[in-house]
């Protein structure tokens, strides 16, 4: 998964999870217990629905309020295409039953298309990528 607008916290953690998921992976091995990390891409819940907003945000005279509001009308759209729960529940089903489990499980189109860019592009393309995919460009 990357970055994008107005997901800072919400990224910092996926990160940090993947960070633990790999450090415990190394540590947990001795003892007969693995580690697997499933990522799921933009799955079809009511995530956004929960979503809170900072009051500075909302304020239109903010620049970062016109980000926020192009993110937003994006993520309707991207949310068109979204993967089903059923989907992320079938992989984790793998992961934790796979003899010998991976430690990243990739659940929709979504982060695999990217996972699979950042193997192929530099960091400024994927970057650009981004910024096109989003609208931000």
């Amino acid at each position: 998964m990357g970055g994008f607008p107005g997901g800072s916290a919400y990224v910092s953690t996926k990160f940090a999870i993947e960070g633990l998921s790999r450090s415990m992976r190394y540590e947990l091995e001795p003892f007969g217990i693995n580690v697997a990390l499933v990522e799921p891409g933009v799955i079809g819940t009511n995530f956004v629905d929960a979503v809170v907003y900072a009051k500075k945000s909302r304020d239109l005279n903010s620049p970062y309020s016109q980000i926020m509001q192009k993110m937003a009308a994006r993520f309707e759209e991207i949310m068109k295409n979204s993967s089903s729960p059923e989907l992320v529940a079938s992989v984790v089903l793998r992961a934790a039953t796979d003899e010998k489990p991976s430690l990243m499980y990739l659940a929709g189109k979504d982060v695999e298309s990217l996972n699979e860019a950042k193997g192929s592009m530099s960091d400024e393309e994927i970057y650009g990528m981004m910024k096109q995919n989003l609208k931000l460009a």
